[in-house]
């Protein structure tokens, strides 16, 4: 991002400053893509200028601060408001069964391969549809609500985890679920919970929810994962960071075991680390 000069605008295109409660500076919007970075790896660039002024100008007002200089100086020195901020700038789009060809994928292996028992890790767990869909696709698999696999579901996220444990949905996010998949895995809510469903006790109990920033240098996992899903998160970083990632990553996979990505993420730059094996699917490299 350039530096800013004399005279250099200090809000986006089309965005009359009277128009907003907040100056969001360029010095700040700097400071903010530098804060994000380093405890997230999120890149962000001049376009999501809009979307970062949005989300945290909220903070200030919950807050009653004025700038957002005084609230980043807050972030910097409080660990709570620290997490808040990454909360607040972290993107959320999930779905159940999305990308459905993994879960094909995954049936698959565990049917015809996997030993059980087996852990898949969920690295970007968000609400819970995700690492849901896994536990729903181990039922399946083994034709049991106990299949012999179990769900690890992470996040840098604090709040979208503390959603995705309660497994507390609006009926229209299930809407795409099948209803017999409806009918096996979820509670209908009536009365207050009217227009709610909940996942099954016994769905939810295959999968543990737990805070981990995949930036750690150590991720105190003991590995030999059975089949990771690591899926549109690696876009909000570089090259670099998603490399130092992926050599995370790859040692905590079981040998054979597939590395699932997001539709529009390639790892053809880490080549020496994984290898494709499908579509938008990889496993590791002999040399890794």
């Amino acid at each position: 991002m350039p530096e800013a000069t004399a005279g250099a605008r200090t809000e986006s295109p089309g965005k009359a400053r009277g128009q907003r409660a907040f100056t969001l500076h360029d010095r700040d919007f700097r400071r903010i893509v530098a804060l994000i970075r380093a405890r997230a790896g999120i890149h962000l660039g001049e376009h999501k200028r809009d979307m970062v002024y949005s989300r945290l100008a909220r903070r200030l007002r919950m807050l009653g601060l004025t700038d957002f200089h005084a609230y980043l100086d807050l972030v910097e020195d409080d660990e709570a408001e620290a997490q808040a901020f990454v909360n607040a700038l972290t993107t959320n789009l999930t779905a159940f069964f999305r990308e459905p060809h993994h879960f094909d994928t995954l049936a698959a292996l565990l049917r015809e391969n996997a030993r059980p028992p087996a852990t898949i890790w969920c690295c970007a767990a968000s609400t819970g549809e995700e690492p849901y869909s896994i536990a729903m696709t181990a039922c399946e698999a083994f034709g049991s609500a106990t299949p012999p696999v179990r769900v690890l579901a992470t996040d840098i996220d604090t709040q979208v985890l503390e959603t995705a444990a309660a497994g507390v949905y609006p009926l229209e996010r299930i809407a795409s679920v099948s209803p017999e998949r409806r009918r096996r895995f979820f509670l209908k809510g009536s009365g207050p919970n009217e227009g709610l469903c909940r996942v099954k006790p016994e769905l939810r109990a295959l999968v543990e929810f737990r805070p981990l920033n995949l930036l750690d240098d150590d991720y105190g996992l003991r590995g030999g994962f059975a089949a990771v899903f690591c899926r549109n998160v690696m876009i909000y970083f570089d090259k670099p960071t998603q490399r130092a990632v992926l050599a995370r990553i790859v040692p905590l996979l079981a040998p054979g075991a597939p590395l699932f990505a997001g539709h529009s993420e390639s790892f053809t730059h880490a080549a020496d680390l994984v290898a494709s094996c499908g579509r938008t699917t990889y496993h590791a490299t002999e040399r890794a």
